[in-house]
């Protein structure tokens, strides 16, 4: 079987990297195509020696920089791959990559990290933060918003299989496109975060500062909260808000980035790890599990898939000081077993993700009366 991975773009090695790292794993034979490639050397080890075929996106002025301005020619770039020879594709989309075409004769399976985020329900929100929401510029990143929804909506009609990282975005995906998607979670590194059962009292919250993390709102709940201490791990452009939020609160402490290995000793020996973002999936809250650590989180997006409320941790309606307030009371009369929360994580392992593609995988190509990988 002859098989190519399709990925967006590859700048650095994160949330989506990991995928496409074990998607090689399971298909070390794979051609690899992404719309462009500026990895560091230094994190280059993933891909194991090969080198993806990239679109003429890689060859435009100053890509390297701003790659990301050339969205609006990301649709053209991915439908220039020519992957006619090949009998299953797995493309890595949150953008794109989903987008490329194949002919009937090739099954195509897209793993989605999200649809378009900044072009669907979170256009606004963006636009907001960019600047972006008023003027000749707003108007004119308006119109290839909307030139790039479309798009996205009939593109999303090519793959014949679509996989979601999150029942939150099979939600998502319902909204958008209007397609069924099958759910399996991403890869976590769980030997990363070694399991400690013995815990400490601080509260923990490891994030970047950015507006729709919410670090303010959980500095605001533990500056009513005297006796409870907080340790603040990130740094980010929100730092000033939260400080604010802080209120220089003697029970909460702020640390910037922390080393990794800081940040794990940090998780491994927190009370809890608190998480207040509607996120698409949230690795550090698997990672917090595996190391034993409970989770008090707002209960939409991907915290609903991770946290098994009042076993592993605790879930907040909304998305307010007073609600993660009253969480962390309610998850001072619980009993947590460390053990349940590692247990727990390991539903989310690199062996849990690379068993579940191979099923849904295989699944697909029996469908279609193709050998199976």
């Amino acid at each position: 079987m002859k098989v190519a991975i399709v990925h967006e773009w590859l700048e650095s090695y994160a949330g989506s990297e990991r995928v496409v790292e074990q998607l090689l794993e399971l298909f070390p034979e794979a051609d690899l195509f992404a719309v462009c490639d500026f990895l560091p050397e230094g994190e280059r080890g993933f891909l194991k020696g090969k080198v993806p075929t990239t679109s003429f996106i890689q060859r435009l002025p100053r890509a390297q920089r701003w790659f990301r301005y050339y969205l609006g020619l990301m649709p053209l770039a991915v439908e220039q791959f020519d992957l006619s020879g090949y009998d299953l594709v797995i493309s890595s989309s949150h953008a794109v990559a989903k987008g490329v075409l194949t002919g009937p004769a090739t099954l195509h399976v897209s793993y989605v990290h999200s649809p378009m985020r900044y072009a669907w329900d979170l256009q606004h929100q963006y636009l907001r933060q960019a600047r972006l929401d008023r003027g000749l510029k707003g108007a004119l990143t308006r119109w290839l918003l909307a030139k790039m929804r479309s798009w996205d909506h009939a593109s999303a009609a090519r793959p014949d299989v679509i996989l979601a990282n999150s029942r939150w975005i099979a939600e998502r995906i319902r909204k958008s496109w209007r397609r069924e998607s099958e759910v399996v979670f991403p890869p976590v590194d769980l030997d990363g975060f070694p399991f400690r059962p013995t815990k400490g009292e601080d509260y923990v919250i490891a994030s970047r500062l950015v507006p729709y993390k919410r670090v303010d709102l959980v500095a605001a709940a533990f500056r009513a909260m005297p006796e409870k201490r907080l340790v603040i791990i990130g740094d980010g452009p929100e730092m000033a808000r939260v400080r604010e939020a802080a209120g220089g609160a003697p029970n909460i402490a702020f640390l910037g980035r922390a080393p990794q290995a800081e940040l794990v000793a940090r998780l491994q020996s927190a009370r809890a790890f608190v998480f207040a973002a509607e996120e698409d999936f949230g690795i550090g809250m698997v990672e917090a599990q595996a190391c034993g650590t409970p989770l008090i989180a707002y209960g939409r997006g991907g915290a609903a898939d991770i946290v098994r409320d009042g076993e592993t941790g605790v879930l907040f309606a909304e998305q307010t000081a007073e609600s993660l307030t009253e969480a962390v009371r309610r998850f001072e009369t619980l009993s947590i077993r460390p053990e349940a929360c590692r247990a727990n994580a390991e539903r989310f392992s690199r062996d849990a993700f690379r068993a579940a593609m191979l099923d849904a995988v295989g699944r697909a190509c029996a469908a279609r009366g193709m050998p199976t990988p």
